[in-house]
């Protein structure tokens, strides 16, 4: 092989410790909340908070993929990775997850403000030494990892008003709420994966039924959240009428569950509703930003 193409499989594999696809989700939901945010914000500012988000994402997913290198071998979508495949070293991974992470979060503390700056040591900290390793203890970890996963939009909210208040809470409810009957799905219909990694997920504890009704749970509570940007004036009734639509399709779901013949195919398609919920719940708030916006 190559030089050159040796340095583009290192830097294909440094990129993949990144998880791409899920950095850029936090990109997209972090611009949300400074969108979304009343006030504005410096150009170097705004740089500033996405290219640390970007950061310590990037740092925590790493850190991640160092922690969990050995049990990656057991699933199909993840023994491909760089460590599990035996393509990098962990020290070398290692090095970059703490180097990320002694640079994002000085970044957001000093050229954003130090509340950004403690919400991304937060989820740094919550997603690589509590959730990563509860993962291998109990399937309540799932709640624990949905914190750092819900905080981008309410750093993006903190980047522009620098407090927190009742609506960055509900922008981080949103996503807080939506990730654990998403990840319960994904669980769901991957279980066998899972149980092999040694990885303790609601239906492999609990068992499916109880897992759907979980599910279901999460699922109503999520409505009622999304619906209260209206009220707080974050959001227009464009966006009350498509999150009200698509929530009670969610719930639906849900319920269709509870008897479903096919559990793994509904649970699969209760996935891929979910993706598409998310997404179009943002594109709606986008578009139909509230009075307080700007």
């Amino acid at each position: 092989m190559s030089h050159a193409a040796t340095l583009g499989t290192t830097a294909r594999d440094l990129l993949a410790l990144a998880k791409p696809r899920v950095t850029l989700l936090v990109v997209i939901t972090t611009a949300g909340g400074l969108w979304l945010a009343p006030g504005s914000l410096s150009w170097a500012a705004l740089f500033a908070t996405l290219a640390g988000t970007v950061l310590v994402v990037a740092a925590a997913n790493t850190l991640n993929c160092w922690w969990e290198r050995e049990s990656d071998k057991h699933m199909a979508r993840t023994r491909t990775r760089p460590l599990p495949a035996g393509r990098m070293q962990p020290g070398a991974a290692l090095s970059l997850g703490l180097g990320l992470s002694l640079v994002s979060v000085p970044l957001l503390t000093a050229l954003v403000n130090p509340l950004t700056g403690i919400l991304a040591a937060i989820a740094l900290f919550s997603y690589v030494l509590v959730y990563t390793p509860m993962k291998q203890h109990s399937p309540h970890a799932v709640i624990i990892g949905s914190i750092p996963g819900a905080m981008p939009p309410l750093m993006g909210w903190t980047a522009v008003t620098g407090s927190i208040d009742a609506a960055g809470l509900v922008l981080f409810g949103i996503l807080f709420i939506w990730q654990i009957p998403h990840f319960i799905a994904i669980s769901l219909y991957r279980q066998q994966e899972y149980a092999r990694a040694g990885i303790h997920t609601v239906p492999g504890t609990y068992g499916p039924t109880i897992a759907r009704w979980h599910m279901l749970g999460w699922s109503v509570v999520l409505v009622p959240v999304s619906l209260a940007l209206w009220p707080l004036g974050i959001a227009g009734p464009i966006y009350l009428g498509m999150a009200a639509l698509l929530g009670v399709g969610l719930v639906g779901l849900a319920v269709r569950g509870l008897r479903a013949e096919r559990p793994v195919a509904w649970a699969r398609s209760y996935f891929l509703y979910t993706l598409a919920y998310l997404t179009l719940v943002f594109a709606a708030l986008l578009v139909d930003a509230g009075p307080i916006h700007g």
